[in-house]
């Protein structure tokens, strides 16, 4: 069972990464979210039953855990965010101007996927990892069209996010 999670890990780390970092802001809490999406990957394992994918599967636990933990953090007090020192632009791998670019540029989109209602962030999250409608209908509990519905909206909310801070 370990041998099969570190291989799951290995294949699907960065893309459990990036769905803590589109539910969460802060880096100290990212790290503590993508801890308690292993968590529950790790116990879930055990009740797989191959009746979908295991990305589509580990994609489904994942945000389901990122769900509960979004509503534990907004019935808890809020923390100072920080910036986070180990950045590429604080590497030095990249030049000041093309780090702090990419930078704004990330937590811009970021920012904005965070402000759309829960299911329209689910569903875009997932269009962006490749997941198919069906797939992400399967992962939601949603019907394929409710998928298309909601990824419309919030790909014309995140234009309208971008639009109004262009202006």
């Amino acid at each position: 069972m370990q041998r099969q999670f570190e291989e799951l890990f290995r294949d699907y780390g960065a893309l459990l990464g990036r769905v803590a970092s589109s539910y969460e802001a802060n880096d100290a809490l990212q790290q503590e979210l993508l801890q308690e999406i292993a968590v529950a990957v790790w116990q879930a394992m055990a009740r797989f039953k191959g009746n979908s994918s295991v990305k589509t599967y580990i994609l489904k636990v994942a945000h389901n855990r990122a769900v509960s933990h979004v509503a534990s953090q907004v019935r808890a007090p809020h923390t100072e965010t920080y910036e986070d020192e180990n950045s590429p632009a604080a590497e030095g791998n990249w030049s000041p101007e093309k780090a702090v670019e990419q930078h704004k540029s990330l937590e811009r989109l970021l920012r904005a996927v965070r402000a759309l209602p829960l299911p329209g962030r689910q569903v875009l999250t997932l269009s962006l990892e490749g997941l198919s409608y069906d797939e992400i209908a399967d992962v939601c509990g949603l019907t394929t069209s409710h998928v298309g519905v909601l990824l419309k909206r919030a790909k014309a909310a995140i234009n309208r996010s971008f639009e109004d801070d262009d202006a």
